[in-house]
Parts: structure tokens; C-alpha cells; sequence
């Protein structure tokens, strides 16, 4: 007979099946603000251990204070999602912690916008450098991990610029585009491991604050007048993560109900 048990956690009601089944292990990069913390305190939430990864290692530290002050796991360890060797190393931490990784979620980015003219080719370099390089060091690191334990998950952040362009966005859509073609080409290559892609319209967070294109930089305050809070990307990043192992939530696309 299968034993449920209620418990009272963050204010809430949570259920939890007594299967014998560990619970998932989730690898977050860029935990430090915006998406990638909404969705460490909301996994943790459901029971989910959460490794957390980012540079400003002071704000993992608080942040892995608060989860585990509420009864939920967490670590964490610095990384920079562009040196290799630290993302290799990354994995190998949650792994000696839990032994397995259910899935690892490539939230972090940068998004320096400007047009083209503006000649800011140090910008299109960290763009390429974090947001397309950081995610196939991801994949490096987790996917021989994932292939021996015969599964795992890539949840990999792209954005609404994936799927189109607008002015002062061409490289960083480009980048996004990549993140696309990246995790359908991963998806189509692997019958064990799950691939999902997250495409946030306009969000809360820290991204705008790279941009030093005083053009663009006015044009992005209007855009995100409308912004959705990050929990609401945590919620869909969530979504895919739960779902049972033979079901591959593949894309999805969030954005706030006033967009065009």
C-alpha cells in the first residue's frame, strides 16, 4: 500500500508519495539573481535538492541560508559558466554530494544590447562567450554523467529573441537562436535524456543592467514596463522538471499577456 505524507513547508501543503524514489537533484547556473533564484526557492520548495552556481558566491551563500532555514537543500559552489574546467568541476560536486543529477538548468546570461553600427564587438564576445558557450560547457560536463546513469535533463534558457529579431538584438538573439538549435540538435541525438528550452518574454531581473548602449538601454526601460516577476518562469521551468520520465516538455514559451 503506497504511504503518503503531509507536511506543512513555506506555508504550504505539500504531499509527498513514500515510493522508496530519491528526490531529484537540480544543478542551477546563474542562481545568484533574477530566474535562477526564483527557481532554486521554488524547487526547493518541492522537495528538490538544488546546487546553485554563479560568480557573486556572497549572494549564494544567503540564498542557500534562506532555503535551507526553511527546510528545503541546497549548496553551492562558484562557477563561471565559461571556463569549462569550473563547470566539469560543478557537476562533479553534485555528484559526490548525491551520487546522481536529474537535471541541470542553463538560466545564466547576459544581454548587452546595442545595434550593430555601435561597433561593441567585446560585448558581442561575452554574449557568445556566456550565453552559447556557457550552455555547451553545460552539456559537456553533464551529458557523459547523464548517458551512464541513463538519464537526466537539460533545461536551457533561450528567449522570445530566439524565435525573432528587433533592432539592437542581432547578436543577442543570435545567441538565443543558438540555444535553440543546440538543445533540438542534443534532443534528436539522445532517447534518454530529456531536452527542454525556456523562453521568457520580458522579466524581472538583472539582465538590463548590462547594457551600456544609451540607446538601447531607453528602449529596454519601456519594453519592461510589462515585465513578468521571475517566479513566473520558475513555475514553467518547474513544470518541465516534474514531469514523469517518458514525457519531454520541449519548448515553451512565456510572456507577459500584455505583449504584442
Amino acid at each position: 500500500m503506497l504511504e503518503i505524507t503531509t507536511t506543512w513547508r513555506y506555508g504550504f501543503m505539500t504531499t509527498k508519495e513514500n515510493t522508496g524514489k530519491e528526490q531529484k537533484v537540480v544543478l542551477i547556473t546563474g542562481a545568484s539573481s533574477g530566474i535562477g533564484e526564483a527557481t532554486a526557492r521554488l524547487l526547493a520548495r518541492k522537495g528538490i535538492h538544488v546546487i546553485l552556481g554563479a560568480r557573486r558566491t556572497e549572494r549564494l551563500e544567503t540564498l542557500v541560508a534562506t532555503i535551507r532555514s526553511e527546510g528545503g537543500s541546497a549548496e553551492y559552489q562558484t562557477l563561471d559558466v565559461t571556463d569549462r574546467a569550473n563547470f566539469q568541476a560543478f557537476v562533479e560536486f553534485a555528484q559526490s554530494k548525491f551520487g546522481r543529477i536529474d537535471a541541470i538548468v542553463n538560466n545564466a546570461g547576459v544581454m548587452p544590447l546595442s545595434k550593430l553600427e555601435a561597433l561593441k564587438v567585446d560585448e558581442w564576445d561575452w554574449m557568445i562567450d556566456v550565453n552559447i558557450r556557457g550552455v555547451l560547457n553545460g552539456i559537456a560536463a553533464g551529458l557523459p554523467l547523464m548517458k551512464r546513469q541513463g538519464f537526466g535533463q537539460f533545461v536551457n534558457l533561450s528567449f522570445i529573441g530566439g524565435h525573432a529579431v528587433w533592432p539592437t538584438c542581432a547578436v543577442y538573439s543570435a545567441t538565443k537562436f543558438a540555444v535553440l538549435a543546440i538543445s533540438e540538435g542534443l534532443r534528436q541525438e539522445n532517447t534518454d535524456i530529456r531536452v527542454t528550452v525556456i523562453l521568457p518574454g520580458v522579466t524581472e531581473s538583472e539582465l538590463a543592467d548590462s547594457i551600456t548602449d544609451a540607446e538601447a538601454g531607453k528602449s529596454i526601460q519601456e519594453f519592461r514596463k510589462i515585465a513578468l516577476p521571475a517566479e513566473a518562469i520558475a513555475r514553467a521551468i518547474a513544470f518541465g522538471i516534474e514531469q514523469p520520465d517518458d514525457v519531454d516538455v520541449n519548448e515553451i514559451i512565456v510572456r507577459p499577456t500584455a505583449s504584442v
